[in-house]
């Protein structure tokens, strides 16, 4: 009796270790300005999901220190350094772990001050899903900004929006709504193609894992339930095989395996795989771990590999598949976040390290700098600290990567002060200098198979309108307030007040002009009746002379209209532009 009791109880343990096993992970990072609310959301997440151990809670509810309305501040669930408490505010990634009946979760509860943005992209480096905070009565905040870019950088492509503090806004509908739009803008900005907003108050709970009866005009899903039903990113197991070496181990004369961790991909034994940077090609005899040999491994799984040929192989080099081959460069550009106080600089050696490998590396070019408010690329000679920015670089040795967005772990890569050893930049590859210069030959290749030249009607067609000269002699202030006019209503147009043209020189200015199917409004001297004859015999009857013409002389509002008058006679269609008649 108490060996079928026992057997019953063992079927049982091993059913639900078998189902904990099998159940889906999701891990996630929160993420947004200083005093957004992450902790305290976490804090609300593990309670109200059940997931605070009773001590923990008894713990929390005898701190001294209660920065949060009512009996339990929720953030010290999460932020356990003294320092962290002291101040009220996360300093470290604070992960934690907790499950529910439909899927387990990860989260790394990141600090939202800017000094500790390295910390946040430690957390959201390893994320497949970012939970952004936005205070409902403070809206995005420029780190707000900064912390969605970085995860967009990261390859996070699915973003939980969390309006917090709805409370504070009394639970208004159009709070939310307008909060909400302004995130969509910027999440498609980003490229962040999957977003759910959800309006909550973490103090409250509201909407947090229970349903709100305060709002009952969102009809979406709480938080949890968005963290429970939202798809898993692509299995890392499906991309193309890399193996970083991380070391030889030769027991003795009879066993030599390549002992690492699968960055990506499936092998089996037999599988031919390449090794790099020697290019020699094998095949897998046997996939070696402590518990014995396995039928496959997958990415993320620890194994000792043994070849079928003897291969010179060491720490930091790579076997990848023959199929699908990574880069192999010294060079490479890359979008980089800094995160040391002094600048990055050109020219100066720092130390890399990508996957196993680590080298030495400097910065050769900066080729722009992001703004964060505005997602603009500004020309920049510097990246100061928490700046992001796209870097070309080179190596000491090569590298074997691939593009960020496709293999985000050969994809990524540390910089390293070599002097104080100090984490001073986190990179996510682009392409290396090879790639960019064949996909330049590639694209040059495709626009010179066809050898004629482009027609001044093809540039017509591409401004939307003809070519014309207006002729505006003495009125230098008037052409002024015309071309700005006539550039915001889609105009290719440009204004010439150049006393010293002579006969010749600007008749061949305007030819050039009527090429390129440029408006053009000249200002300068008075002149000569043969010049103008040549200038209108190039622009037929475009040509319009409003100094001469009867009624006009010292009107310059008559003038104004004829000029709006006569461009826009020069459409090409019948529909106008968009933007024509658009005055900013």
């Amino acid at each position: 009796m108490i060996s079928s009791v026992n057997s019953k109880t063992a079927d049982a343990f091993a059913g639900f270790l078998e189902q904990n096993l099998n159940t889906e992970l999701l891990r996630f990072t929160t993420a947004g300005s200083v005093d957004d609310g992450k902790s305290t959301l976490i804090g609300r997440l593990l309670h109200d999901s059940k997931a605070v151990y009773e001590d923990q809670l008894a713990s929390v509810k005898k701190s001294r220190i209660n920065r949060s309305t009512g009996p339990i501040d929720f953030s010290l669930l999460t932020d356990g350094l003294r320092a962290e408490r002291e101040q009220g505010i996360t300093i470290d990634v604070a992960y934690r772990y907790f499950a529910t009946s439909r899927r387990k979760f990860i989260i790394a509860d990141t600090p939202g001050h800017e000094q500790y943005t390295r910390n946040m992209a430690t957390g959201a480096s390893t994320a497949d899903l970012a939970v952004i905070l936005i205070d409902g009565t403070k809206g995005l905040l420029p780190q707000t900004r900064r912390h969605a870019f970085i995860a967009s950088l990261l390859g996070i492509t699915k973003v939980l929006a969390a309006v917090n503090k709805i409370d504070l806004a009394d639970y208004r509908e159009d709070v939310f709504l307008r909060l909400q739009d302004e995130f969509l803008a910027l999440a498609s900005q980003l490229g962040i193609g999957n977003v759910q907003c959800v309006p909550i108050s973490a103090l409250e709970g509201d909407n947090v894992v229970d349903r709100s009866k305060r709002m009952p005009w969102y009809q979406g899903p709480t938080l949890l339930e968005h963290l429970e039903t939202v798809p898993l990113p692509e299995n890392d197991s499906l991309q193309s095989f890399r193996f970083p070496v991380q070391t030889v181990i030769r027991p003795d004369a009879t066993f030599r395996g390549f002992a690492g961790r699968i960055a990506s991909g499936v092998i089996h034994p037999g599988d031919p795989v390449v090794a790099l940077p020697s290019g020699q090609r094998t095949s897998v005899r046997s996939i070696v771990t402590y518990g014995g040999d396995l039928p496959q491994a997958s990415s993320s799984m620890s194994v000792a590999l043994q070849l079928d040929e003897e291969i010179d192989l060491s720490r930091g080099d790579m076997l990848v598949s023959p199929d699908d081959l990574p880069s192999v460069s010294r060079k490479f550009h890359a979008r980089v976040v800094w995160l040391h106080g002094p600048a990055l600089e050109l020219g100066k050696t720092y130390l890399v390290k990508h996957t196993v490998r680590q080298t030495k590396i400097r910065a050769l070019h900066i080729r722009h700098r992001v703004n964060v408010n505005t997602l603009a690329e500004e020309p920049a000679t510097r990246l100061g600290m928490n700046e992001i920015g796209s870097v070309e670089f080179e190596t000491h040795v090569p590298l074997f990567f691939d593009p960020y967005s496709s293999n985000r772990r050969t994809g990524s890569f540390i910089l390293i002060d070599a002097a104080t050893n100090a984490t001073v930049g986190a990179g996510m590859i682009q392409e290396d200098a090879l790639a960019t210069a064949t996909r330049v030959e590639k694209e040059f290749a495709s626009y010179t198979v066809d050898k004629t030249p482009v027609a001044p009607e093809e540039r017509y067609a591409r401004h939307g309108h003809f070519p014309a000269l207006l002729l505006l002699e003495g009125r230098p202030a008037l052409a002024v307030k015309l071309e700005r006019l006539l550039f915001e209503r889609g105009f290719e147009v440009l204004h010439l007040n150049q006393p010293e043209f002579s006969s010749d020189s600007f008749a061949d200015t305007v030819r050039l002009a009527q090429k390129a199917g440029i408006v053009v409004l000249y200002s300068g001297g008075p002149l000569s009746e043969e010049a103008k004859r040549r200038v209108a015999a190039e622009f037929s009857n475009r040509f319009f002379d409003l100094v001469s013409a009867p009624g006009l002389r010292g009107n310059d509002e008559l003038v104004a209209r004829r000029v709006l008058a006569h461009a826009d006679s020069l459409w090409l269609v019948d529909e106008p532009r968009k933007n024509r008649g658009r005055v900013n």
